[in-house]
């Protein structure tokens, strides 16, 4: 009896005898590419911008823990002249304010009445940079040289104040409501390959489980490629389960292609088995071509310096980062760079922030301040748009006498390249750092931008059975695009 496969091999089944393995990644890719990708909506993505891109690819860096705006990009010397010193007792006591009332209710005494949330002065410089003169904190020396390439939004806020907010912002969601796609998932439904021979969408850097997929209702193929800077191993499941000589390797390649394409004139109107079968001949590709990205043997020490990898501090993120360079040269579409996960978070610094965020600005300031200069002198940074980012920032007062505590009513990231304006801040805080009070921006509206510079519309994307509330798809900062 003749049964067409087509009517019984559904997308899901397909996975399900894929596995979650590297096979299944590049399945993910052939559907996306060749329109076969409908997933749960029944719609098919064109790979296409739905109009003309100013940005072909994104970089991702997002520091885990939350980064204190004050000490890095948004100065406020108040803190330091009013140190010690609650609300009340500075000129900020404004009564009538119900933002300064706010600030009001968070000073409470201690177990030991003593008053929390007293100012807490700064714990670094700040000096003025390039031809905009824009301030930067002293611990970001290599990224204050490129500041002429930023634009710097201050103004930034989110909802929720623990740690989940890493996910927030990814997603533009609050954990509490569910499980939502993240801006890369979106970018890769949305738009085609840019190379077949590599993922499109790779993440590089530990994720805590509460950030650890993208997909999610969107479909796993829509999931980050976890890479790791090995060309040894550089992806999971990417090398046979025992040693292989090429000519082996080329011999079997070749029997499954011939099986499968017997398979395919029995079965000769089913694209999602033709999809399959590429599949596997795009994972042999891939086999072969991504170690090469982290094969850094070829790069010039001049290079190497530049990222930070003849320095021990900077060497391991540096070294992440000159692998998103070449992965961005070859045509992969998003990357998305951690750094330093695990617990909380590296950045979160409750207590010995001073400490805390020189060994981190140690660890990723060159080989930021580098990739910004390498992708410009390239000639790459016009078509990437760079985000540095952080879920939240830190509170103007002290926590215990050293920290400061998580923060989401004001905060700072930064955007570079992907025709975005060049030298210019954007919103602001109020004198103490507390509030964003002008210009101000939820998380989807970094988003928003992001998808408006690769020519996306958002609201053409969404997924029938899966309302998206009007918040989800933010608002583009315009101000800041050229």
């Amino acid at each position: 009896m003749n049964i067409n496969l087509a009517s019984q091999l559904t997308r899901r089944d397909c996975f399900a005898n894929l596995g979650m393995g590297f096979a299944s990644l590049a399945l993910g890719a052939m559907l996306q590419r060749d329109g076969y990708a409908k997933d749960v909506s029944g719609q098919t993505p064109t790979g296409q911008p739905h109009f003309r891109p100013k940005a072909k690819n994104v970089i991702w860096l997002f520091m885990n823990g939350g980064v204190s705006h004050m000490e890095s990009f948004d100065p406020k010397p108040m803190l330091t002249k009013y140190a010690g010193k609650t609300i009340s007792e500075t000129p900020y006591a404004d009564t009538q304010d119900p933002k300064k009332l706010a600030i009001e209710r968070l000073v409470v005494p201690d177990a030991n009445g003593n008053q929390r949330n007293k100012l807490y002065p700064l714990q670094i410089g700040f000096k003025k940079h390039g031809e905009s003169g824009i301030e930067i904190s002293d611990w970001f020396p290599h990224i204050a040289k490129q500041v002429d390439k930023l634009a710097l939004v201050r103004s930034m806020w989110t909802t929720d104040s623990n740690h989940g907010a890493q996910t927030q912002f990814h997603s533009g969601r609050h954990q509490n409501d569910g499980s939502f796609p993240t801006l890369g998932a979106w970018v890769h439904y949305g738009l085609g390959s840019l190379n077949d021979n590599l993922p499109q969408f790779i993440s590089i850097g530990k994720r805590e489980y509460w950030n650890k997929r993208d997909g999610h209702y969107l479909g796993p193929s829509h999931d980050a490629v976890p890479l790791k800077i090995d060309p040894k191993n550089p992806l999971s499941f990417g090398q046979p389960g025992r040693p292989f000589s090429q000519e082996s390797q080329s011999i079997g390649q070749n029997l499954l292609k011939q099986l499968n394409n017997l398979r395919s004139e029995d079965y000769p109107n089913d694209p999602t088995l033709e999809a399959r079968i590429a599949s596997y001949e795009l994972a042999y590709r891939m086999q072969k071509s991504v170690p090469d990205v982290v094969d850094f043997s070829k790069e010039t020490e001049a290079t190497k310096s530049l990222y930070g990898l003849d320095q021990p501090h900077s060497k391991d993120f540096g070294m992440k980062l000159l692998a998103t360079r070449r992965l961005i040269e070859k045509g992969v579409r998003f990357v998305q760079i951690q750094h330093g996960a695990g617990g909380a978070g590296a950045w979160d610094a409750h207590g010995a922030l001073k400490k805390n965020h020189t060994k981190n600005a140690l660890a990723v300031d060159q080989p930021i301040g580098g990739l910004l200069k390498d992708l410009d002198q390239r000639g790459l940074l016009d078509e990437t748009l760079v985000l540095f980012a952080t879920e939240f920032g830190r509170t103007p007062g002290s926590q215990g006498s050293t920290g400061r505590d998580h923060h989401i009513f004001g905060f700072t990231v930064w955007m570079a390249g992907g025709g975005l304006k060049r030298g210019v801040v954007h919103g602001a805080t109020d004198e103490i750092g507390f509030h964003a009070t002008e210009n101000r921006h939820y998380v989807t509206d970094i988003h928003a931008t992001i998808m408006k510079q690769l020519g996306l519309d958002p609201r053409k994307l969404e997924i029938p059975g899966h309302k998206r509330l009007d918040i989800d798809f933010g608002h583009s900062i315009n101000e800041i695009i050229a």
